[in-house]
């Protein structure tokens, strides 16, 4: 596996003067460059700046739409919708959840609708925003695109993609508590990174187009569509039983589009439609008491004597804690593979053969494997 590194703050200078070069704003620019860059150095590639290109193709293709900002459609204090515009998703996303949160600390509860949005990139993103600000956010969060990916529980093609659902607790003497989590096997991102490397996924995460069971994560990427395999939910008909609520609540309740045919009118790009329910914990009384029984519970849990998977990690790890890890693992250096990095490098030609100027290509900023 050939993978070059690169410090995250020239990686995010980069991404940030790719935008600005395709005409973002310093604060959109800023906002999607922090987001992606965070998203790699939690750990998540498959939602890091790896989705540049694809962003990139949207916004060549007339899809996504720069510059836009999350504007309310109804408002009745506690409960707002809004459209964010087909606009860069991690900027709009961003103040979506500001409303949300600013309703919070006003009415204990805020429950906001996001529709038509570009992608907004790693959900829990999100969910770790409401906590910093003392809250409690839990997400459903549905995902649009031109082709589907993950097949339902008894079915051999796809119908829906990868449909996280998301929550954050916040902790007063502790790190929050972040779950984060395809309803898909792994995340399809996940899928695009180990094909990028030439590595195989997972058992139990694909199929293939005869719907039998497959590690090969080239069969997600056949030229021809009727050649394409699948995704699998996680953990068989509860994955998929959750997925469908996130694509109801997400997408149907908000008002967006769920993901049918006859919504299917985009090329490259990748629109979300969110849920999310906010709220002040503290407006619940228990206080101190919270936590007190969160503190002795995650002592609880974790006092338990380690399997061979424990012992691998390092002890029994909260939800959040992974992410938190890798930060610190890659707070120097982020892996880009080769494949990905070809794909930025284009991305920046593109940028600059439509709009006159680009940051170049990243690979000059990295470090090669050998090094």
């Amino acid at each position: 596996m050939n993978e070059s590194t690169i410090a995250p703050q020239p990686l995010r200078r980069w991404v940030s003067d790719l935008f600005l070069a395709a005409g973002s704003d310093a604060r959109e620019a800023g906002l999607a460059a922090d987001h992606l860059v965070d998203a790699n150095l939690a750990g998540h590639d498959s939602h890091g700046v790896g989705m540049v290109p694809r962003y990139v193709l949207s916004l060549l293709a007339g899809e996504l739409q720069l510059g836009r900002h999350a504007r309310i459609l109804s408002d009745t204090g506690s409960m707002v919708s809004v459209d964010g515009q087909r606009g860069l998703g991690q900027a709009v996303a961003h103040e979506a959840m500001e409303i949300a949160i600013e309703r919070a600390r006003q009415h204990g509860v805020c429950v906001m609708g996001l529709k038509d949005s570009h992608h907004i990139g790693r959900v829990g993103h999100w969910a770790e925003q409401a906590c910093a600000a003392g809250l409690v956010s839990i997400h459903f969060t549905n995902v649009n695109a031109a082709s589907a990916l993950v097949a339902p529980w008894g079915g051999s093609q796809a119908r829906f993609l990868t449909n996280p659902f998301t929550v954050g607790i916040p902790r007063a003497d502790a790190p929050p508590v972040v779950l984060d989590f395809a309803t898909s096997a792994i995340a399809g991102g996940k899928v695009r990174v180990a094909h990028n490397k030439g590595a195989t996924v997972p058992p139990g995460a694909l199929i293939d187009a005869e719907g039998r069971p497959t590690e090969d994560p080239g069969v997600m990427f056949a030229a021809d569509p009727a050649a394409r395999g699948a995704q699998l939910p996680f953990a068989e008909h509860k994955g998929y039983a959750l997925a469908m609520v996130c694509e109801l609540l997400g997408a149907a309740l908000t008002g967006g589009e769920t993901m049918r045919p006859a919504n299917r009118n985009m090329k490259y790009a990748v629109w979300n439609n969110m849920l999310a329910l906010v709220f002040d914990p503290a407006r619940m009384g228990s206080g101190e008491r919270f936590e007190q029984e969160a503190r002795g519970f995650v002592e609880w849990v974790q006092s338990a004597r380690l399997s061979e998977v424990g012992r691998e990690l390092g002890g029994i790890l909260m939800p959040g804690d992974p992410e938190r890890i890798s930060r610190a693992r890659r707070a120097q250096a982020i892996p880009i593979d080769a494949g990905t990095m070809t794909q930025l490098d284009e991305a920046a030609a593109s940028v600059a053969a439509r709009f006159g100027h680009s940051p170049g290509p990243l690979s000059r900023l990295a470090v090669p494997p050998s090094a």
